[in-house]
């Protein structure tokens, strides 16, 4: 073999080691290429799905309890220490124990179903009369145009507000209370849904004139499909602000519910009954919007999303 044909096979295999070819020697394996890790390709990130591209992994089994947990931790802490006064702040355990009082008195089970009844009640006539203006709204612009403004101004005055007026107009009974309740919950529903009939894809509805639907089969296959998902997000509003309602128009001249019993033990100055009435807010609050998320969960189930 000459010289010349000897220096090209030694030329041509360096070439091969040093472009990652099939001769891998010590110096090849020392190499860059060789100590970084492969990149991944398009279809890898595909296979990972959204939440691990996003850094979410799977959801924590009870997670909505884990801040309520650790509020209740860091006060008994608080309480056992002396850091929190019980003059300002009653121990969890003395809460307990009054709650299991006012549980065999028969006094928290009356005045919840006191309070429960108003919010219920509240709850459903400022539904149906939000719902009722969106759709109207929704579906027509000279009602929009004489729905909406009146809306938005009543969105821009609290509720509370509005007490003394409604007081000299029906009085400091039931009705009053109920009305408030109903006037803080209208709004979020109304504002919901009606942004969700305004959002939906123009796709559907170019579909539902093509296919020749009358205008019945089209509010029940496309419009109430369509406002369902805002709806749905209006209540959750809906049933927080129905209990903030409440807790403000039952310490007005009421003489049941929770909120005049923590009206009579702020009297009293009874911190332990102030802070069972707080908490017996609370869960009803947190449990009507786990209510509302559970039937969102089950009715929207076509939807991908990150949530689901």
């Amino acid at each position: 073999m000459s010289t010349g044909a000897a220096e090209e096979i030694t030329l041509t295999k360096a070439g091969s080691a040093t472009d990652g070819g099939p001769d891998t020697g010590p110096a090849g394996a020392a190499g860059p290429a060789a100590a970084s890790p492969p990149a991944r390709d398009s279809r890898t990130v595909r296979r990972l799905g959204p939440r691990r591209r996003l850094g979410l992994g799977r959801p924590v089994p009870y997670g909505w309890a884990l801040g309520p947990l650790l509020l209740l931790a860091l006060w008994a802490a608080g309480s056992a220490t002396g850091l929190i006064d019980a003059r300002n702040l009653s121990a969890p355990w003395t809460v307990v124990t009054t709650a299991g009082d006012l549980i065999a008195d028969g006094r928290l089970q009356s005045n919840l179903a006191t309070s429960a009844q108003r919010a219920a009640l509240g709850l459903l006539f400022g539904v149906l009369a939000g719902l009722f203006l969106a759709l109207v709204s929704g579906l027509s612009r000279i009602a929009e145009g004489v729905i909406d403004g009146p809306v938005q101004i009543k969105r821009a005055i609290p509720s509370l507000a509005l007490i003394p007026l409604l007081i000299l107009w029906f009085g400091i009974g039931e009705s009053m209370k109920v009305i408030t309740i109903a006037l803080g919950v209208f709004v979020p529903v109304y504002i919901h849904t009606h942004n969700g009939l305004r959002t939906i894809d123009n796709r559907y509805v170019e579909l539902a004139e093509t296919v020749g639907l009358s205008r019945t089969a089209f509010l029940r296959h496309v419009v109430l499909p369509g406002a369902l998902p805002g709806f749905l997000l209006g209540m959750r509003f809906a049933v927080t602000g129905a209990w903030l309602a409440l807790v403000v128009v039952e310490q007005v001249n009421a003489t049941s519910g929770i909120g005049y019993m923590m009206e009579l033990a702020r009297t009293y100055g009874q911190t332990d009954i102030i802070i069972v009435g707080l908490v017996v807010y609370g869960l009803l609050g947190l449990l009507s919007d786990a209510l509302v998320r559970l039937v969102e969960r089950r009715t929207l189930s076509w939807r991908r999303t990150l949530a689901g």
